[in-house]
């Protein structure tokens, strides 16, 4: 969603910038490639496709290339985010020749998106000699404790010690660095930084990082990205918008089906919405035990879990079926039959902003409780619908949400603490009715004033022109680096993503 939403941006902020330097008489069209893989068994999508025009642009594709052939059991198929690495390189090649067709000529700008696609804008960027920009949203590393020292335990499931290659080629060779928070790259005083973390560290017997990244580089910028408008807004405006609301609380409260588990024995009490994909850094579980063990909890509020799946032979790895298998455990252990509903369905981008909006209808809440969030784009979409926030402390979402104003902050160790701070924010809204709307209000400026795209693409676009200039013009030639930086891609890189690709032709 957030790379569609800023395709759209970008193609709207292009034509009015056009516009106003008096070109658009001349026939010139601002044209945005969404670049991403081909994937043959698209399990009912249009991953299959070719060429996908992006809904609600006029000159805005996804443009979508292949891998190599290699074991066709694996790159005919979806393939997790660790198993990717061995055929980005193929890849960016293929790639190289689909852009040139498709633009005519060089693109002005590559924008890497996370640790595969950055590694793959570095190889593009350096074909075309262009500028890179690099937004990694998140980054493993700090989201594995000790995962670099403990990377051989690791290696069979997920690959770090290539992912961690990677990401720092990727965050180098980038011309300039977005991040959606300041935390984000120098941490707090109790939390590395994600690129923080890259700084200094180990990997036994593999490397020994001495000086990963400049955490002080002009390249690092602030800036955070916005939500759809036209999908998600308040749940007291555009009701003539609001064609799905009977279907969508008719899902959320009501309707037996094969993938909603749990029946509500009272469902017009308080709802507490929770939406992520299970796996453990997301926490359901952890939300859902914290529900389990509060009985007060349990006497004001439902708990509604939306997430993308339901049943173990549907997970798509051992982690997502080890949550799947512990959120069972939970509900048993609790005895929360008839005060939970997770439903498993796959809802649309629109179908989503009704959830929030049916939520805060019923004067609900939304919880985040990850372990960590680098941002948490779903807490902008739930404010900005109405819908009063509690979100983790840890990570970007203590920068979004001002604790008590607009928000709340939980830590989502505190399960107790979590259910206390929950329980009394409810009191409060059954004694002081105003106060939910208070809160709500208050977050829906919050996500208006300093979260849209409008401001987002303004800065994007006047950063790659920046950068561009200083490129040019700066006697700092950067060059040795962008050398060590593919002696390490050839060197280092490469002949571990041999390995792995051996190990994929075994399947």
């Amino acid at each position: 969603v957030y790379v569609l939403d800023q395709a759209r941006s970008l193609e709207k902020q292009l034509q009015e910038d056009l516009k106003l330097a008096g070109l658009d008489g001349l026939g010139i069209q601002p044209k945005v490639i969404i670049l991403t893989r081909l994937i043959p068994n698209s399990e009912g999508t249009l991953s299959h496709q070719r060429l996908e025009k992006v809904q609600g642009t006029e000159n805005a594709w996804i443009l979508r290339v292949p891998f190599g052939e290699f074991n066709p059991k694996v790159t005919q198929n979806w393939i997790s985010r660790f198993e990717i690495w061995p055929y980005l390189e193929s890849f960016a090649q293929k790639a190289e020749r689909e852009l040139l067709a498709e633009f005519e000529g060089r693109p002005d700008l590559i924008v890497g998106n996370y640790s595969d696609g950055n590694l793959v804008a570095f190889l593009l960027a350096r074909r075309f000699k262009v500028t890179q920009c690099s937004i990694s949203h998140v980054l493993e590393k700090p989201r594995y404790l000790f995962s670099n020292l403990y990377w051989q335990d690791l290696e069979h499931d997920y690959h770090f010690s290539l992912q961690f290659m990677a990401d720092l080629i990727g965050m180098n060779s980038a011309d300039f660095i977005l991040t959606s928070t300041y935390q984000a790259i120098v941490g707090t005083p109790e939390q590395l930084g994600f690129y923080e973390s890259y700084k200094y560290f180990t990997m036994p017997n593999l490397y020994h990082v001495v000086d990963g990244i400049d955490l002080f580089s002009p390249k690092f910028n602030v800036v955070p990205p916005g939500v759809n408008e036209s999908i998600f807004f308040p749940y007291n405006q555009m009701p003539e918008l609001r064609v799905e609301r009977d279907l969508i609380k008719e899902i959320l409260l009501t309707r037996e089906d094969p993938q909603i588990i749990g029946k509500l024995d009272e469902p017009t009490k308080r709802p507490i919405l929770a939406i992520a994909t299970l796996y453990p850094s997301k926490n359901l579980t952890g939300l859902a035990e914290c529900f389990g063990k509060s009985q007060q909890l349990q006497q004001y509020c439902n708990l509604i879990l939306v997430t993308g799946r339901v049943r173990f032979e549907d997970a798509k790895d051992a982690e997502e079926r080890g949550e799947i298998e512990k959120l069972y455990q939970i509900i048993d252990q609790y005895n929360l039959k008839g005060k939970i509903r997770w439903i498993g369905l796959h809802l649309s981008t629109p179908e989503t902003a009704e959830i929030y909006r049916v939520m805060a209808d019923c004067g609900g809440i939304f919880v985040q409780p990850a372990r960590f969030e680098a941002f948490g784009l779903m807490i902008l979409e739930a404010m900005i619908s109405g819908l009063p926030t509690f979100a983790t402390q840890f990570g970007g979402p203590s920068e979004m949400i001002q604790d008590g104003t607009n928000g709340f902050h939980i830590n989502p160790t505190d399960l107790e603490g979590t259910a206390q701070k929950i329980i009394e924010f409810i009191a409060r809204c059954e004694q002081e009715p105003n106060y939910w709307h208070e809160i709500s209000d208050h977050g829906i400026k919050r996500i208006r004033d300093k979260y849209n795209w409008k401001t987002h693409t303004k800065q994007l676009l006047g950063l790659a022109k920046i950068y561009r200039f200083w490129n040019y013009s700066s006697l700092n030639n950067r060059e040795p680096l962008m050398r060590y930086l593919e002696a390490l891609f050839h060197l280092g890189y490469k002949p571990r993503t041999e390995q792995l690709l051996q190990q994929h032709m075994q399947w």
